[in-house]
């Protein structure tokens, strides 16, 4: 059993769109990769070997600004307009890349670094010595630049916690984590389970948090979402920390492992109570009255879980969907939803079979999600080289 806290220094409201101490900060370099770094105030923030940087600087700045780093400072950059490339009559039909089409080599590029020359000035510098490059289309010529900029400037631009934003990021670094739960994905799921403010939901949740993290977020601080977890200590949502979440949005969740949920189990807690009735030290008392909340929190949980009447049931789970609504299904209202999503389609194809036959159930319905990336640039509008290939089955039913 468990809930998320947060300090008392964090309670009062936060923008969403300012980056603020203690936050987990999205950072989009020139390349394309996207890494993630912790704000805290009066520390240096690590972009591995793209440098460092004080985190005083982005602390208070708003997300989506780009800077350069310069000297361990933060230089803002001006957002860039895309422009249109010309197309030419020139093709890569003559350009011969072999050895010395760039005489500039790696030693004089490192000596032009540490002699302080801008990036700039050094791909400037690559561009004049290219022996092929004015053979090159105005195409290559733009990616060259890109590449070489993407190589040599420092530059990053943060991006704002968003589900989406997120929810990218974790894909992009372990989809498996994520058990094949991509954003569109995700989002079905939350529509089909009729995810709101003010509802009442259950969730089993072993994709990082991700699942956890969406129901927060259209919840928006009202109602109630309890999950059921098999781990004894608070379950590991690294996705719900990434989302910067307000101490508001997360103190509805409430968290029970799978043998507490049990109405029949008895759990085993220490004492809250000194043996003799009397407290020797404020040591013992503030450990006393931790335990006596503990106990209190996990006792009204299972109360809440027990008492039933709950809206929906959501599962992205490494185990049987089948054993995991046999166990939660009796704490739903008439009429809810149960919502299963898996990376495997025999897993919700099986399940929908047997869902079939159980009077208990409604229209079982499979659904796999399909979506094309688009790279989308003036001239260069097309579907994206590579793509992944599903995000999942998803199973949607309602409870008679």
């Amino acid at each position: 059993m468990s809930t998320f806290k947060i300090s008392k220094t964090e309670q009062k409201s936060r923008d969403p769109g300012i980056v603020h101490s203690g936050d987990q900060v999205l950072v989009r370099l020139l390349n394309g990769d996207v890494k993630s770094v912790k704000v805290e105030k009066n520390s240096s923030v690590i972009i591995g070997k793209f440098g460092t940087f004080l985190a005083n600087e982005l602390i208070g700045q708003p997300y989506g600004l780009t800077y350069e780093i310069v000297d361990k400072k933060l230089r803002y950059q001006a957002p860039r307009s895309l422009e249109e490339v010309e197309d030419t009559e020139a093709t890569n039909e003559y350009i011969n890349d072999g050895e010395f089409v760039q005489p500039l080599t790696v030693d004089e590029i490192q000596a032009l670094k540490r002699a302080g020359v801008h990036a700039s000035d050094i791909i400037k510098k690559q561009i004049e010595q290219h022996a092929n490059y004015s053979l090159k289309t105005e195409y290559s010529k733009d990616k060259y630049k890109k590449r070489k900029e993407a190589k040599y400037h420092k530059i990053f631009t943060t991006i704002e916690p968003t589900l989406f934003n997120v929810a990218e990021y974790w894909w992009l670094k372990d989809q498996n984590r994520l058990r094949d739960l991509r954003i569109d994905s995700l989002s079905q799921v939350l529509n089909m389970a009729n995810i709101r403010p003010g509802g009442r939901y259950l969730a089993v949740d072993d994709a990082s948090g991700l699942l956890v993290a969406g129901i927060l977020e259209r919840m928006g601080g009202q109602g109630k979402l309890i999950t059921i977890c098999h781990t004894d200590s608070p379950p590991a949502y690294p996705v719900l920390g990434q989302m910067n979440f307000d101490p508001s949005v997360t103190d509805v969740l409430k968290s029970l492992n799978w043998a507490t949920a049990e109405e029949d189990y008895v759990p085993i807690l220490p004492p809250s109570e000194a043996p003799d009735g009397e407290v020797k030290s404020e040591r013992q008392k503030h450990r006393l009255n931790k335990r006596k909340a503990i106990s209190d929190l996990l006792s009204n949980t299972r109360e809440e879980l027990f008492s039933g009447e709950f809206d929906s049931l959501v599962i992205a789970s490494e185990y049987d969907p089948l054993s995991i609504m046999e166990r939660l299904t009796p704490y739903l209202a008439g009429s809810s939803s149960i919502v299963v999503h898996s990376p495997f389609s025999q897993v919700i194809v099986e399940l929908q079979a047997k869902l079939r036959s159980i009077p208990g159930y409604l229209s079982p319905t499979v659904t796999e999600a399909w979506l094309r990336r688009y790279q989308v640039l003036p001239g260069r509008t097309h579907p994206m080289m590579a793509m992944s290939g599903s995000g999942g089955f998803i199973l949607q039913t309602i409870k008679m």
